[in-house]
C-alpha cells in the first residue's frame, strides 16, 4: 500500500510517516516499480504502536527502544516493564513539579487583589530571587 493508504489504516499522518522512517523507527517499506514505498501491514501495525506510545508520553528513543523489544521475540519482558516504570515515574516526577507550580500560582492569585491598584504580590514575588512556598 502507498503511504496514504497506510497514513489513514494507522491514523498516522503522511508526513509523520516520513519522519518516523527518517529516526528509523519503522522497518524499511519495500519499493514497488515506480520507486513508490511500498507499506505493509506490518508497517501499519508499527505506525499504530508509534502512535499509542506517544499519546502516553514516550520519547522517540525509548519507542525504538520498545519496537526493538517487540520485534525481538526473545526479549525478557522484565526490560519492557523496566521501560514503562521509567517512564511512569518520570511522569510522575514531573506530575509533582506541576502540583508544586499549581500551589505557588494558587497562593500569588489569592494574594493579589485584582483591582485597579497598581500594588500587585504576583509581580512583586517574580522579581524576588527565590519563590517562597
Amino acid at each position: 500500500m502507498r503511504i496514504g493508504e497506510a497514513a489513514l489504516l494507522s491514523g498516522v499522518s503522511a508526513k509523520l510517516i516520513r519522519y518516523y522512517e527518517n529516526e528509523g523507527l519503522l522497518s524499511p517499506a519495500g519499493r514497488d516499480k515506480n520507486g513508490y514505498r511500498d507499506f505493509d501491514d506490518r508497517n501499519v501495525y508499527e505506525l499504530r504502536f508509534i502512535k499509542r506510545a506517544r499519546a502516553l508520553g514516550f520519547p522517540i528513543k525509548q519507542i525504538a527502544e520498545l519496537l526493538s523489544l517487540w520485534r525481538d521475540t526473545r526479549r525478557p519482558s522484565r526490560k519492557v516493564r523496566a521501560l514503562a516504570e521509567n517512564h511512569r515515574q518520570a511522569i510522575a516526577s514531573r506530575m509533582e513539579a506541576h502540583r508544586e507550580i499549581i500551589d505557588v500560582l494558587t497562593r500569588l492569585i489569592e494574594s493579589c487583589r485584582g483591582d485597579d491598584r497598581p500594588e500587585c504580590p504576583i509581580l512583586e514575588e517574580f522579581g524576588t530571587r527565590r519563590m517562597h512556598r
